[in-house]
């Protein structure tokens, strides 16, 4: 969890907050300001989980590097095959 994603939802939780004091209170005003807040915080969350996303994606790219392997069904069933044409004299 980064910076972004801890600050995005203390806005976003402040923000509604604000928007229902409004609510409360009758504060148009207050309503607007807390609903601009919660958004702010919720793209700022929403960005916090893109970049931990992308490092990591870029984590796990990094660790992956071996080579594909070969499914294990099919090295067995060319062992049969080839058992078998050596057993009937191919």
């Amino acid at each position: 969890m980064n910076k972004d994603r801890i600050e995005g939802k203390a806005k976003d939780v402040a923000g509604r907050i604000e928007r229902q004091a409004g609510e409360w209170t009758g504060d148009p005003k207050k309503q607007a300001e807390g609903a601009a807040k919660q958004v702010e915080g919720k793209v700022q969350n929403a960005w916090g989980k893109v970049k931990d996303a992308t490092k990591k994606n870029a984590g796990s790219a990094k660790t992956t590097s071996k080579p594909p392997q070969r499914d294990s069904a099919v090295v067995d069933s060319e062992e049969k095959q080839e058992e078998s044409r050596r057993s009937s004299g191919r």
